[in-house]
């Protein structure tokens, strides 16, 4: 940790550009790279900064809060973020890593992390995993860059419409954050002085299923090969009223597969609904030459948590 200088935004020099410091999971690895500022700015003064308030609209996470509580203390009430949190790396991780952080994290990418290495995200021309080893990249082809985005934390907040509160800039959902990823010098859409102070929930459905899955290449605290979480509420007559079915490590951002949500609705979860809403979830698929595996993994995901769901259901 030698030469690294925490500040407060008060302090920092002129014209010295630094880094906010959340959680520090992400971060502090980066700063055994060149893709890091060794200035870290200090965030634990804000206000709310790692509370969980809620009222009848709705329930504001702090951005400092740790991914531990918002499983621990969201499970009743917004069970799909809470398993998404509580699936997350290890339990040493999450009782550090914040939602905030989670969010608002770099790429994963080996060539983006590696500090002799230029990629479109780190000021090169180019994505040097498209014509080299991108096993764990993108099925949905539709950027220069074809890492996969890294949050779990953004899927699930994708399906619950959940918008979130900045200092320096007006509040915007998580998906205008996130935006289309088609931008491959970029991973999400915060703009300068943007500094994301909390993430803003509306209110909880009345008795709503859920469930998570990731892929994995081995039994636990494993980056995704493919994730899919759900959200169900289902009607007086046991069928689909609304859902949510979120989909990661397949795109530059996350994805909410909206073509298979709309299959759902007015169904009582039967397989062969879940069959095709399942399958739908491959449509314009463009796997590269080493991720066409993703393409039936995707299928078989998003089909776990619906099983999950409708077995709930019985």
């Amino acid at each position: 940790m030698s030469g690294i200088t925490f500040l407060t935004s008060a302090d920092l020099p002129p014209g010295v550009e630094g880094v906010v410091r959340a959680g520090g999971t992400d971060l502090q690895e980066r700063l055994r790279t060149a893709n890091a500022t060794p200035h870290i700015l200090d965030l634990t003064g804000i206000d709310g900064y790692t509370s969980v308030d809620r009222d009848d609209d709705g329930t504001r996470i702090g951005a400092g809060t740790t991914i531990a509580t918002v499983a621990r203390e969201l499970s009743d009430d917004y069970p799909a973020l809470a398993a998404t949190a509580g699936a997350l790396a290890t339990p040493q991780i999450r009782a550090v890593a914040t939602i905030g952080g989670n969010l608002a994290q770099r790429t994963r990418c080996w060539y983006f992390r590696h500090p002799h290495t230029a990629c479109l995200k780190s000021g090169g021309d180019s994505c040097p995993a498209r014509g080299g080893r991108h096993l764990y990249g993108v099925v949905f082809d539709t950027s220069a860059c074809v890492h996969p985005h890294p949050s779990s934390i953004a899927m699930a907040l994708l399906i619950h419409d959940a918008e979130v509160a900045l200092a320096g800039g007006q509040s915007r959902s998580v998906a205008e954050v996130l935006g289309d990823g088609v931008d491959p010098t970029r991973d999400n859409q915060l703009g300068d002085g943007e500094l994301l102070t909390a993430v803003l929930l509306p209110a909880p459905w009345p008795d709503e299923r859920a469930a998570y899955h990731r892929s994995i290449s081995r039994f636990e605290a494993e980056w995704p090969l493919v994730e899919a979480v759900c959200r169900v509420r289902l009607d007086d007559g046991g069928r689909v009223a609304d859902c949510g079915i979120g989909l990661g490590g397949v795109a530059t951002v996350p994805l909410r597969m909206r073509a298979a949500e709309d299959l759902l609705r007015g169904s009582t979860l039967d397989d062969d609904t879940i069959a095709s809403a399942s399958a739908a979830c491959t449509q314009r698929a463009e796997p590269l030459p080493e991720t066409g595996y993703k393409v039936p993994l995707i299928e078989a995901t998003v089909r776990e948590v619906l099983e999950r769901v409708a077995a709930d259901q019985a």
